[in-house]
């Protein structure tokens, strides 16, 4: 990702919701510094394989999905390892059932930990369980180590993620626009602003992405 070519969305989407980028970059800082003797590993060694997969929450179906990459975005974790199905790749904030990423992450799965100024406490209570292959990101300037592939909720990073580095398309499952999954305590016109905004980014993507 050309991080100027991401840093005006990023502007816009600090703008619309009020968010403020110097916690965004202190979560990332904070994330980097609890995370330095992690298994981090170098993102061009992650492989696909001809068909990707990236799961959203909303009762995904799983047929057909043999010989895939699957990825995981955030809570699809939950109802993937809950089905039998260990993800190879999560994309995650660290809400939500933060158990079930953990066990993935035991159990081989890359994940890509985000810092972003509201999970500064989820980093500090969960992100040194994660033993398994992390990749550190952020929505902010990215460096040598914390990386920004663009995106902004855990699904449309998930997808920004995959094509950066280097699948040619992508397959949705799971992906509901207007009828969220709401956690605990979210508010649901903040999480339908955010799925509009993550629509808008899948969207930009065009026929690399389909449903």
């Amino acid at each position: 990702m050309d991080f100027a070519a991401w840093e005006p969305v990023y502007q816009s989407i600090l703008d619309d919701f009020g968010y403020s980028r110097s916690e965004d970059e202190a979560s990332a800082r904070l994330l980097k510094t609890l995370m330095q003797n992690a298994d981090l590993i170098d993102d061009e060694d992650i492989e696909f394989r001809e068909r990707v997969i990236v799961f959203g929450p909303a009762s995904p179906s799983f047929d057909g999905i043999e010989g895939a990459t699957i990825v995981s975005a955030g809570s699809a974790t939950s109802v993937l390892m809950d089905a039998g199905i260990l993800p190879d790749i999560v994309v995650t904030d660290l809400d939500g059932d933060v158990s079930k990423q953990i066990e993935a992450s035991r159990r081989g799965a890359v994940t890509f930990i985000h810092a972003h100024g509201d999970n500064a406490d989820l980093i500090m209570d969960h992100a040194k369980d994660f033993t398994g292959p992390v990749v550190l990101t952020t929505q902010s300037r990215p460096d040598n180590v914390i990386r920004n592939y663009g995106g902004f909720t855990d699904g449309d990073r998930a997808v920004s993620i995959v094509l950066a580095l280097g699948a040619d398309s992508v397959e949705l499952r799971g992906f509901d626009y207007t009828s969220p999954v709401l956690k605990d305590g979210s508010d649901p016109d903040t999480k339908m602003k955010k799925l509009s905004w993550a629509k808008r980014i899948i969207d930009s993507y065009g026929g690399r992405v389909r449903l």
